[in-house]
């Protein structure tokens, strides 16, 4: 009998929820998998998964895990992949990481297989997974910057709670509860879960979205400054983010605003890139209405773009409304891709 051909993965972190989403996206694609291994903590191991109709036990992950895989895609907390990540590259793993440990590593390469994915040919074993709200930005801009060059960028962004964990979703449905019952709220988890201070999210805006910096930026917004330069190869890029957590439990919005170097360029030319552009859908018909919203965007693996228009002062300067699933392209779906990319360009064989 032939033995079937195909690649050994390990899902780390399998039971939380990017994990999760990891697993739902790997059932829907066709990648060849000949073995999957589910792995998390100690106090989640036991816990049974079903994967393509078969009910796996999930694992402790431990070094020993990772003998005779392939890849392992990470979504288990920075410390983890600290810890592990290169642990499976010595057993001849290829990871995936889906935490910003390597982000800024300059050995690690970050990646959005529509932006970056050559680099891929440049990784050492471990691959970074940028942050949600990155991915989705640099997918619509890069088709900007090959056309017509790119000098700034403004982003504010308006980000769910599920970027937060669970314990964050479950915070805003218990405290929107809880107001509309003229209740007394409880808040332990936003903006900082390991914060001195937390706010009700219900009803509310929170413009903290992870600890702040000395230059008073938050670590969210050094995220997406310093990620976006890397992405696209451009130190030299002006980049500025404001990023704010809203009352929504999936999917991540952006106004963002760029300034590009060539003149006479209208707004149509930019729906025109977005039209082609791979990974993204133009929504952009304000007379009927028609624009991204977080709430058409769950569970699709697209990023969405609408509002483009010119600004009325600068000659150069655009702007764009930019939508996105943060679990799914912010997370599992663009690892999934980087995992079909490596096998794509041959940095993986099926054996």
């Amino acid at each position: 009998m032939t033995e079937t051909l195909g690649l050994n993965i390990a899902v780390v972190g399998a039971t939380g929820a990017v994990g999760q989403q990891m697993i739902s996206t790997l059932e829907g694609r066709d990648l060849p998998i000949k073995k999957i291994l589910f792995l998390s903590s100690a106090r989640s191991a036991g816990t049974k998964v079903t994967f393509k109709g078969k009910e796996i036990t999930v694992q402790e992950a431990k070094p020993e895990s990772f003998e005779g895989i392939d890849i392992a895609l990470f979504s288990a907390g920075g410390s983890v992949s600290k810890a592990l990540a290169p642990e499976a590259v010595k057993r001849g793993a290829i990871v995936v990481d889906n935490t910003s440990a390597f982000r800024m590593d300059p050995d690690v390469p970050l990646v959005v297989p529509e932006v970056n994915e050559e680099d891929l040919r440049n990784h050492n074993g471990i691959i970074a997974n940028p942050n949600c709200s990155t991915i989705q930005m640099v997918a619509a801009l890069e088709p900007i910057r090959q056309a017509y060059g790119l000098k700034k960028v403004v982003v504010s962004t308006y980000q769910a709670v599920s970027g937060a964990g669970a314990a964050a979703i479950s915070e805003l449905e218990t405290q929107a509860r809880d107001l509309l019952d003229r209740k007394e709220i409880k808040t332990e988890i936003l903006p900082v879960k390991g914060g001195e201070k937390h706010y009700q999210i219900a009803f509310n805006v929170i413009p903290q979205i992870d600890k702040f910096e000395d230059n008073g930026f938050t670590f969210e917004e050094m995220k997406m400054i310093n990620e976006t330069k890397k992405i696209m190869h451009m130190p030299e890029l002006s980049v500025a983010a404001t990023c704010v957590r809203l009352p929504v439990v999936t999917g991540h919005s952006e106004s963002v605003y760029i300034e590009i170097e060539n003149d006479g360029v209208l707004a149509s030319d930019i729906q025109g890139l977005m039209q082609k552009a791979p990974g993204v859908v133009l929504e952009d018909d304000p007379a009927n209405q028609i624009y991204p919203m977080p709430a058409a965007s769950v569970g699709k693996n697209d990023v969405f773009v609408g509002r483009i228009r010119k600004d009325l002062d600068e000659a150069k300067g655009f702007h764009l409304w930019v939508v996105s699933d943060n679990l799914l392209k912010g997370a599992a779906w663009n690892s999934v891709q980087i995992a079909e990319s490596l096998l794509k360009l041959g940095l993986v064989t099926v054996k």
